[in-house]
């Protein structure tokens, strides 16, 4: 009697369990994963580098550490004859705002011109090329140093306000974000900002009750219907919580500091047809005057 109940309550179990097509579904599939993005942030190529490559768990993010291929020939050949793609996304980038002369005053403070570029470099400053420096802490150098960054500033409109991006590797960021606030003494915002678009925590699990319950067809949750798909969630970065400040003004020189990781895609391109690639894979967009 006992196996028979066993032998019924397995059937049952068995029959709830949704099939292949419906788990794959395009609505089940991305509230599962920004369920599963809740202590890792995945990278835009996760899914691309998850079927081939071994992924680890750094500074917040899962990324791919080393091909399951048995040999590297295939990167060898691909950055020797033709094109390889590496996904930097990962990287933090800092945005500042305000007046160039104000911008370029404190920024001095954190480099040195003895270590080679700075943020005044004429071909850098015009906003055509990026440059790479080292941070140190303000007027503390050649001591305590904080690490290296690229940087590239938005170009010349005419106003003497520009725009400035600093990117970071993830274990210096809040180093070095510290530091930025502190030599343009911003402060926190009075609201409290979250990046866009995210979707509320009662909204989340019901799109993952949506994605693991069983045994019942998929329910229209509100009237579109079909046409009700999950938004793949921006949360945050992984040296950041989402629901923490994002920006900082400062108060006295109107400059503003703010936190765009995994907001601003980043990837490298390394190979001779590299510059093909990109002639064939962006297309020069049409603007049109009023």
């Amino acid at each position: 009697k006992k196996q028979a109940e066993k032998a019924v309550h397995q059937k049952k179990e068995q029959s709830k369990t949704k099939c292949r097509k419906a788990r794959r579904r395009h609505i089940n599939l991305v509230a599962e994963f920004n369920h599963r993005q809740r202590k890792n942030i995945w990278l835009e190529t996760h899914i691309w580098h998850a079927k081939r490559f071994h992924m680890v768990k750094k500074w917040g993010y899962c990324l791919g550490n080393s091909p399951t291929e048995k040999s590297y020939r295939a990167c060898y050949r691909a950055m020797t004859k033709h094109c390889l793609l590496q996904d930097l996304s990962y990287y933090c980038c800092l945005e500042l705002k305000g007046k160039e002369n104000e911008l370029l005053k404190q920024l001095a403070r954190i480099c040195s011109i003895d270590t080679g570029l700075t943020f005044q470099e004429a071909s850098c400053l015009s906003g055509r090329f990026e440059g790479s420096l080292n941070l140190y802490r303000a007027d503390r150098y050649p001591e305590d140093m904080l690490g290296p960054v690229t940087f590239i500033w938005k170009p010349r409109d005419g106003s003497e306000n520009r725009q400035l991006w600093i990117w970071v590797h993830p274990a210096l960021k809040q180093d070095i974000l510290r530091e930025l606030k502190a030599i343009f003494q911003c402060t926190e915002p009075e609201e409290m900002c979250i990046a866009e678009p995210v979707t509320t925590s009662v909204q989340e699990e019901k799109q993952v009750e949506v994605a693991t319950s069983l045994g019942n067809k998929r329910k229209k949750e509100d009237k579109e219907g079909e046409k009700a798909v999950p938004v793949k969630k921006i949360i945050g970065d992984g040296t950041r919580d989402p629901f923490q400040s994002y920006s900082w003004t400062a108060q006295t020189t109107g400059i503003a500091i703010s936190d765009r990781s995994m907001e601003i895609l980043r990837y490298r391109l390394i190979g001779p047809l590299s510059h093909s690639v990109l002639t064939e894979t962006l297309k020069a967009a049409s603007v049109q005057t009023v």
